[in-house]
């Protein structure tokens, strides 16, 4: 087997391309994972249940020094990353390893041949469930064109390589490679695979998106950003409508296409009553269960239970889901999408946004969590901005991202909106959760055409248009201040609520043109 990028002495073991079943198989025979009762595969990743940002470092050479975003992304030196992949290589020498060749997209024009090393049979079937399975016609001439190396019992001196622990996920942008080494969890291994198509898309004017997307019976696709928590995977998830995918998209010029073959769903308080597709895939053979527990008597997996983690997830390919597209490609999107959980209580169900705000909105990334969500939080929310969406993936400035968006918004005269899954007639604590039934009504009659002939106000703090009424849906949850007991105290959060983001935007108004800065949320009529 020729290995471009990652030559190994020629006494490794290799097990290239092994199915699911065999790689089942490896994976309980050498006590890495346990068969739940449903027939999933589960697995712990010990000490990391996450992803680990702080150890992840991007090489800083010529080709990068002025294309990436610096504030955003750690620098290591070229020397370093040379030093820790000739460590790599030596380590890897007495270790069994599982590769796997791969697409990185659906779009036969753009996908990208992944090669992925590792040291789990488990990591094997999660990255090939995840990622686009070539055909054997297609694995004959196969040339990778990026490769990631995931070994995990692999420790990183910090003064050998001016890393900061053991944990180390180093990006070489100009190689083409990622080395992965402390670190169990699988999302590590998918997230780097984002991140390099995040850095060579835009180049291709392709913009690569952390969303989830669909597409209805007409061939109207929609798209859906959103951080955790907001619910992406669940609303994209809709039995009326195709699903493309659940987390990583490209946006080119034949449209909208799947990056990945398969789903990384959160499974914490999964329940088949409110998502029986999930819940169905996730309770069968061929699926990876991480840090879900099992009940001690029956083997079943207790989704209600976070001790480990309130992170756990469920690996599966996209055939698991019955109405998932199979081609993963879809025409111009119809509808965009953006999907917050105001905790605060202050946004809107939904909202009509222009191009400019939904750049603002979009460069903004605001959703809002809550007590229970992470370790050391207090009982008040507290908000998130995280850049695009996926601020963590987003090897480039921005702007970069936010001006290929609100060009193809415009080339394609696509509809945009904010949609609130958070709280209602109060913040967390005092509100309610926004109603399911009500938000799927409104997003129904988004992505329909039907809501944007309906009637409209424009809301005095944010300056989008919000829907006064629908057939079936509440008026009052349609105007947030109405719901509010207090209404001096809905004032008051929706000043703090607007400063904030105007806070968190200063970083982008150098970078941004005039419309998009006046698209920001006016402080002042939100105070009178």
């Amino acid at each position: 087997m020729t290995i471009e990028t990652f030559p190994l002495d020629i006494s490794t073991k290799i097990h290239h391309n092994t199915r699911e079943a065999e790689l089942i198989e490896h994976a309980i025979r050498h006590g890495e994972a346990r068969f739940a009762s449903t027939g999933a595969l589960t697995v712990e990743t010990g000490a990391h249940t996450g992803r680990s940002a702080q150890d992840k470092f991007t090489v800083r050479d010529a080709a990068t020094e002025n294309a990436i975003w610096w504030d955003n992304n750690k620098p290591i030196t070229p020397q370093a990353f040379d030093l820790l992949l000739a460590d790599f290589r030596e380590y890897a020498k007495s270790r069994k390893l599982y590769v796997q060749d791969l697409f990185a997209g659906a779009d036969p024009a753009h996908r990208l041949n992944t090669r992925v090393f590792m040291e789990y049979a488990w990591h094997a079937l999660f990255i090939r469930s995840l990622l686009r399975r070539p055909e054997a016609s297609e694995l004959a001439g196969f040339k990778p064109e990026f490769t990631v190396v995931c070994l995990p019992s692999f420790k990183a001196d910090p003064k050998r390589y001016g890393v900061r622990t053991e944990t180390v996920i180093a990006c070489n942008f100009t190689k083409r490679l990622v080395l992965i080494g402390g670190s169990s969890y699988a999302g590590e291994i998918k997230k780097s695979v984002f991140t390099f198509l995040n850095y060579v898309m835009p180049e291709k004017n392709v913009m690569p998106m952390h969303c989830s997307a669909n597409v209805g019976s007409a061939g109207d696709s929609a798209v859906f950003f959103g951080l955790s928590g907001t619910g992406k995977t669940t609303l994209s998830a809709d039995p009326k409508r195709t699903l493309l995918g659940d987390d990583e998209h490209g946006w080119s010029d034949n449209g909208v296409y799947n990056f990945e073959g398969g789903c990384y769903a959160k499974t914490i308080r999964l329940s088949k009553e409110a998502e029986p597709e999930i819940w169905a895939a996730s309770n069968r053979f061929g699926t990876v269960l991480e840090n879900v527990i099992l009940k001690p008597d029956t083997r079943e997996p207790d989704f209600d239970d976070g001790r480990l983690t309130e992170n756990t997830r469920s690996a599966y390919p996209l055939e698991f889901i019955s109405n998932a597209s199979k081609t993963g490609t879809a025409g111009h999107p119809k509808n965009i999408v953006m999907l917050t959980a105001d905790a605060f209580g202050i946004m809107p169900p939904i909202a009509k946004l222009t191009p400019s705000q939904a750049m603002y909105h979009f460069l903004s990334g605001y959703t809002a969590k809550v007590a229970g969500t992470e370790k050391g939080m207090g009982n008040e929310p507290q908000a998130t901005f995280s850049t695009c969406f996926g601020a963590p993936f987003m090897p480039r400035h921005p702007s970069v991202y936010g001006n290929l968006l609100r060009q193809l918004i415009a080339q394609h005269n696509v509809d945009c909106w904010l949609v609130n899954t958070g709280w209602t007639g109060g913040k967390f604590g005092t509100g309610r959760r926004m109603p399911i039934k009500a938000t799927r009504a409104l997003l129904d009659a988004a992505l329909s055409g039907t809501l944007k002939s309906q009637p409209m106000r424009i809301d005095p703090a944010f300056g989008f248009q919000v829907p006064t009424s629908l057939p079936g849906v509440d008026p009052a949850v349609l105007n947030p201040r109405e719901t509010w007991a207090d209404k001096a105290a809905y004032d008051a959060q929706a000043k703090a609520l607007v400063d904030m983001f105007n806070k968190n935007f200063a970083k982008f108004e150098l970078h941004v043109d005039e419309d998009v800065r006046a698209a920001a949320p006016a402080l002042k009529q939100a105070a009178e």
